[in-house]
């Protein structure tokens, strides 16, 4: 049923006569008659009938008239709860990667806590295909992304992005490693040049997103080979575990505290950068909820 038709109706209730309802609504006594006659279409019953010249609820009329102020309230409740301008209240849907969640959205929970607490945030950690799924089937409501400079991903037209912040990655590799050589020497190499050095080991992925492999298919044909892809782990401790076992090398981003066993070393030129972003469907970037966590998250990107 039309919320308007509603209003009629309620109006009529309180002022008794169709005029009045039309002076209340700025519309003709015609136009009120002919919506409260559809809403009685709507409802199936008659809500009107003659009271000699005028007109008086019937009383399934009075009834959903009685109805109609929770209706209208909570109508009213909702358009003020969802406004951009809004205080922002309600539950937060996130799905994203665990890097982000971690580093990024759980200090952002932490402080809505205590500055807007009737902001609740769910979340999911998943991949970059995972998040964007759920986010086409409505499963969540802001998907944490990343690709690399060197493995963009596709643009789709049908969701916003927000680029939020940028970091670079290294090799992950064994620390007995080119023992023989210098290891400030080793960081003075060319991203080709490490490959190079690495062509032959085996090589750690991710299991459940497919970007990292192809920075290294790529970088690797550049160096004139064909990595030997074995090992897949989506924590990146466990690739370090892996990499300490002498299973191979992978990427790590700059920054991971190492153990002992592994070597981290840095590539330059070509770089390998991860871009993170936020992703939200048209139409729902604006719910204040969503609005206020994407700008944290943009906030502490920039910080």
């Amino acid at each position: 049923m039309e919320t308007r038709r509603l209003r009629m109706l309620l109006d009529l209730s309180r002022l008794g006569s169709m005029r009045a309802v039309a002076d209340v609504q700025g519309t003709t006594t015609s136009t009120v008659s002919q919506q409260i006659a559809a809403l009685a279409d709507d409802m199936g019953t008659a809500l009107v009938e003659p009271d000699g010249r005028r007109v008086r609820l019937t009383p399934a009329g009075r009834r959903l008239a009685e109805h109609a102020v929770t209706i209208l309230a909570a109508v009213e409740a909702a358009r003020h709860d969802l406004a951009p301008e809004g205080e922002p209240n309600g539950t937060l849907r996130v799905a994203g990667y665990a890097t982000a969640i971690r580093a990024h959205l759980l200090p952002v929970v932490t402080a809505l806590a205590a500055s807007h607490p009737r902001v609740h945030v769910l979340i999911r950690e998943h991949e970059p295909a995972e998040a964007l799924q759920l986010l086409a089937e409505d499963g969540t409501d802001l998907a944490l992304t990343y690709d690399y400079n060197l493995a963009p991903a596709t643009e789709n037209p049908a969701v916003h992005t927000t680029t939020l912040w940028t970091a670079r990655w290294g090799l992950g590799v064994p620390a007995s490693a080119d023992a023989s050589t210098d290891a400030a020497d080793v960081r003075q190499r060319t991203t080709l040049e490490v490959f190079a050095r690495f062509a032959g080991e085996d090589w750690i992925v991710n299991s459940r997103n497919t970007a990292d492999e192809t920075v290294i298919r790529t970088l690797a044909s550049m160096a004139g080979f064909t990595p030997r892809i074995t090992h897949q782990a989506d924590s990146l401790d466990l690739v370090q575990g892996m990499i300490t076992a002498g299973l191979g090398v992978g990427l790590l981003p700059c920054g991971t505290r190492t153990v002992s066993a592994v070597r981290f070393v840095p590539l330059a030129g070509p770089d390998v950068e991860l871009r993170a972003y936020a992703v939200a469907r048209h139409g729902h970037r604006d719910w204040p909820p969503l609005a206020l966590v994407n700008d944290l998250l943009r906030q502490r990107s920039l910080g």
